[in-house]
């Protein structure tokens, strides 16, 4: 696979709903947020949960996905996620592409906490979807399917690097969410996301690029294919420094069995994973090369027909 070259250089669960009014709300009405309790919980993630709250009359014609402050966290715990989540909401509303997960509302509960309402459509994570595979004893994501999901993600990553100037920080295939057959493809979470500045770098502890959102990308698309975690089996192993080194490595993969319909998606996941950061592609770069690949295919689709 070519590439070319750039051109330029602690929540407590409150009794009964509670009206609240968003700060930043997309629409200036208020909205009611119902107690954990009365929504189906989605997920969770590290200090938080994410529940479903159905549509609610004019305000809300479709289903929102509420991110809120888990009432398991520690006090002094809480008020740190808190301030993420503000700071994720921030974010989230000033972000408006098809591959990113969209802005809804931010709004206080009645005892203060923050909770952030997201666009939610009845997707369900990658990372879902791949353990439902691995679970039922089917093969990879087929060629077709794997290439849809690399050309949207990367989209995404586009418009966060090139346009918005940030980096995502947290790209894996719980942070992708798929509707229906993968009719739709976007990114979710980000709550750790970095300003990049001119020159694509985030100075936080050290020099990180937008390079490293795309080694993350790369260990989405060897997810696909193998149905597996990175380095799994050096969990198993009694030396945890081991592990976390290997974490920054590419895993290992096998070419022969995946077979010749794989050969780009392996070619890809090759490039993103490069241990020389420069060697690596932008995402600009890898929206262009599968985009043309695409566009090949489905001329050769029209001729077909």
């Amino acid at each position: 696979m070519e590439v070319e070259k750039e051109s330029s250089s602690a929540f407590k669960t409150p009794c009964k709903p509670a009206k609240v009014k968003s700060p930043v709300a997309a629409c200036g009405t208020p909205v009611t947020i119902p107690a954990s309790p009365f929504m189906k919980k989605l997920g969770c993630g590290t200090g938080v949960n994410v529940y479903l709250m159905n549509s609610m009359g004019k305000h809300t014609l479709s289903p929102w996905a509420i991110k809120k402050i888990s009432s398991k966290c520690e006090k002094n715990q809480a008020s740190v996620y808190q301030k993420r989540l503000c700071e994720e909401a921030m974010v989230l509303k000033e972000l408006n592409h098809p591959n990113i997960v969209g802005f809804r509302a931010f709004t206080k509960s009645n005892d203060g906490s923050e909770c952030l309402a997201m666009e939610f459509g009845g997707e369900q994570s990658l990372n879902d979807l791949i353990e439902k595979r691995r679970e039922e004893g089917q093969g990879p994501f087929s060629a077709d399917t794997m290439e849809k999901v690399a050309l949207h993600v990367a989209r995404g990553l586009q418009y966060l690097h090139n346009e918005k100037k940030l980096l995502h920080g947290d790209i894996k295939s719980c942070n992708v969410v798929i509707k229906g057959d993968f009719d739709s493809v976007k990114i979710c979470d980000v709550g750790v996301s970095l300003p990049l500045d001119e020159n694509m770098q985030a100075l936080e502890g050290g020099i990180i690029t937008d390079k490293a959102d795309i080694f993350a990308y790369g260990l989405t698309l060897w997810e696909m294919m193998t149905l597996s975690v990175p380095h799994l089996e050096m969990l198993d192993s009694e030396d945890e420094d081991a592990y976390y080194e290997k974490l920054g490595t590419r895993p290992a993969l096998d070419l022969v069995s995946l077979g010749d319909s794989y050969q780009r998606m392996m070619e890809l996941f090759c490039l993103c994973t490069e241990e020389n950061l420069h060697k690596r592609p932008t995402a600009a770069q890898i929206v262009q090369v599968l985009e043309s690949n695409t566009q090949r295919m489905e001329m050769g689709s029209e001729v077909m027909e």
